[in-house]
């Protein structure tokens, strides 16, 4: 009559064990995906835990759309943080069609994302708060002040970096939308979308 017993007992078990399981992967999906207060965006796995946190984990990632390459169309610009750590990690600019194509990949160290505050306070700041700083940092990425249109102003001198073909072609185009960003070693940078020519344009600013 008991073995019966213990075979149920084993079930409800089994199927606890799952449930809880099935809890943690999901409750990591979300974090992973998270656009929520940086402060309760990421954390630190605990010491000596099991979890397994390499170069392709996203730890933050934050997305919007905006015109960019087709004046009928949004593209999708997604800012993914990966790494093990905050400070350590490298995020990955993404610039997607409406149709899924891959317009412009860019890897960005994390600190690039740091303000000028927090850069000049960043021997006394901990780590806790330059990790803060990034996510926040993150999260005015894509604000709506980092676009502009046209992508060249008039009277633009044309950059030593950019060819005249190219630098003609941004500036036949009033509708070309121009982004700003910081790239690697603070560098500031404005991204636009030549049409005419069907491909994306990074100008040193």
């Amino acid at each position: 009559m008991k073995t019966p017993i213990l075979k149920l007992s084993g079930l409800v078990l089994a199927a606890g064990l799952s449930l809880q399981l099935a809890s943690c992967v999901s409750t990591e999906r979300e974090v992973s995906n998270s656009t929520v207060d940086p402060r309760s965006t990421y954390t630190p796995p605990a010491a000596g835990s099991r979890t397994r946190v390499s170069g392709k984990t996203v730890l933050n990632s934050v997305s919007t759309t905006h015109a960019f390459s087709s004046p009928t169309s949004e593209d999708r610009f997604v800012l993914e943080l990966r790494g093990p750590r905050v400070l350590t990690a490298q995020a990955h600019l993404i610039v997607t069609s409406a149709t899924g194509d891959t317009l412009r990949h860019e890897v960005i160290p994390a600190r690039a994302l740091l303000s000028e505050k927090a850069l000049t306070d960043s021997q006394a700041a901990s780590v806790r708060d330059q990790e803060i700083a990034i996510l926040q940092g993150m999260n005015a990425f894509f604000s709506s002040a980092h676009f502009t249109q046209p992508a060249i102003p008039a009277g633009a001198e044309q950059p030593a970096e950019v060819d005249a073909k190219t630098w003609s072609a941004l500036r036949e185009d009033p509708s070309t939308v121009g982004f700003d960003y910081t790239a690697a070693g603070g560098a500031e940078r404005r991204m636009a979308y030549a049409r005419k020519l069907g491909k994306t344009v990074v100008i040193s600013q």
